[in-house]
């Protein structure tokens, strides 16, 4: 089973700074349809760092980068890493990274693409790539590969893209075994590719026939008597363009269900968030949990009770009155933990259920707080919550984090009835707010005061 799992993201100045911790580097400029970041992101992939280096704005606009620590003698090597990681990324967010240069440096210098046929990039500062498949198997990296040929050559050169998008499938099986896959499969295609089969079986077409001989041989070879895809006939063109949707939908089908390679789209589907705290619940009650039973008592928990839990917006640290706050099971369903977190003062709250039967953890937004019962409550407390409350309303994705363990996400709220309001607004205001209650309290006790 292919691995998926926790990808550190770092920003702004600490990306910077990453950059400039080592001295030799290897940067690649890349062709991409996906949505790029503006500013550098480092993040840490199957335990080595890459920075997808911004294109910015305006003015200062630049080229999409991919940028690697490297020893000048494995320029090579590294930038089979490079290759590897561009196939992942381009597969996971449902598009094509593909590198058109490089450039090794002491420094991580630029490399400005010559590639007339990069897609307009545009993305946030928050760019995420959590949770891309680590992918050990030589013969899946090669059909990634071919896929990202194929992808960024669709709208470039269609008989070339069909030529990589056919080697996907051809890689991987020999003869008989290919054309045996590819008929059981044609059936399980949809969309266009599924009506283009339809449109083939109904003239009478052998369509897995079709698609090697009227496809991939005519377009690899150029006999003097057999087909060929001649580049100056527009029928020729016009027909693998038609049939390219299906090999597309072949490769991909491969590459997700006989490889087992999840995009983000199925990761958000079938993921189980909740996995970094099943080592923690003993196995009776992970697997009661996971069945739809009901569980009772603190006890039934196991370790789960006795760690203490940080929540944070990602990809920001944890404010220090959500750090390390005090767990407590609150009640108990069918699946599901509801839990209370309490920082050390006692003057936030928050609560969340956690659903081990679907897997997944949801915030209960209204049900949390700040209270001042035991005189204890801070500006900073009041700042952290108002910001945590009104940036979970706009969708920002918080993370539960135990030390030593990969944090757990919660499911991003769709507000109902409600109109987001800026974060930063809403904080300036609770600020005023309780600056002024804290006056009016002040004034209040002084009036009372026996005269002197």
């Amino acid at each position: 089973m292919i691995k998926t799992p926790y990808v550190p993201h770092l920003f702004g100045d600490a990306a910077q700074e990453k950059l400039r911790s080592r001295l030799g580097w290897v940067t690649a400029g890349v062709a991409s349809s996906i949505p790029w970041p503006q500013e550098d992101v480092w993040v840490l992939y199957d335990n080595h760092e890459y920075v997808l280096r911004g294109t910015k704005d305006g003015e200062d606009k630049r080229s999409p980068c991919i940028s690697t620590p490297c020893a000048q003698g494995k320029k090579d090597s590294e930038m089979v890493r490079i290759y590897l990681f561009a196939s992942v990324i381009g597969w996971f967010k449902g598009g094509h990274v593909d590198v058109t240069g490089w450039v090794w440096g002491s420094r991580p210098v630029l490399y400005g693409s010559r590639d007339t046929f990069t897609t307009t990039l545009d993305g946030g500062k928050c760019f995420d790539c959590n949770y891309m498949p680590i992918i050990n198997d030589d013969r899946i990296r090669k059909a990634l590969a071919f896929l990202r040929e194929g992808r960024r050559l669709r709208h470039v050169h269609e008989p070339y893209s069909f030529l990589s998008f056919y080697k996907v499938v051809e890689s991987q099986f020999n003869s008989k075994e290919r054309v045996a896959w590819i008929q059981a499969n044609l059936d399980q295609l949809d969309g266009e590719a599924g009506k283009r089969v339809a449109e083939l079986r109904a003239q009478g077409v052998d369509v897995g026939k079709h698609l090697f001989d009227s496809g991939r041989c005519a377009v690899a070879h150029a006999s003097l008597d057999g087909a060929i895809v001649d580049p100056d006939i527009p029928a020729d063109r016009r027909r693998i363009a038609d049939d390219l949707d299906v090999m597309e939908g072949l490769a991909s089908r491969y590459l997700k269900i006989e490889a087992g390679v999840p995009d983000v789209m199925e990761l958000y589907k079938n993921r189980d968030r909740t996995v970094p705290w099943h080592a923690l619940l003993p196995a009776g009650t992970l697997e009661t949990l996971q069945a739809g039973g009901t569980v009772r008592g603190m006890s039934a928990l196991g370790q789960l009770r006795d760690n203490r839990i940080s929540v944070r917006l990602w990809p920001h640290d944890a404010p220090d009155c959500m750090c390390n706050m005090r767990w407590a099971a609150e009640s108990y369903a069918p699946g599901v933990v509801t839990f209370l977190v309490v920082n050390d003062r006692k003057t936030v709250f928050l609560r969340f259920s956690m659903d081990l039967a679907n897997g997944r953890v949801h915030t209960m937004l209204e049900d949390g707080g700040v209270t001042d019962q035991f005189g204890e409550l801070m500006e900073a407390d009041i700042e952290h919550y108002t910001r945590y409350f009104h940036s979970v309303v706009g969708n920002a994705l918080v993370e539960l984090c135990i030390d030593g363990l990969d944090p757990v996400p919660c499911e991003i709220v769709l507000p109902v009835n409600i109109i987001p309001q800026p974060p930063e607004k809403m904080v300036a205001l609770a600020l005023e707010q309780f600056r002024k209650g804290k006056c009016d309290s002040a004034a209040d006790y002084e009036q009372q005061q026996p005269a002197k």
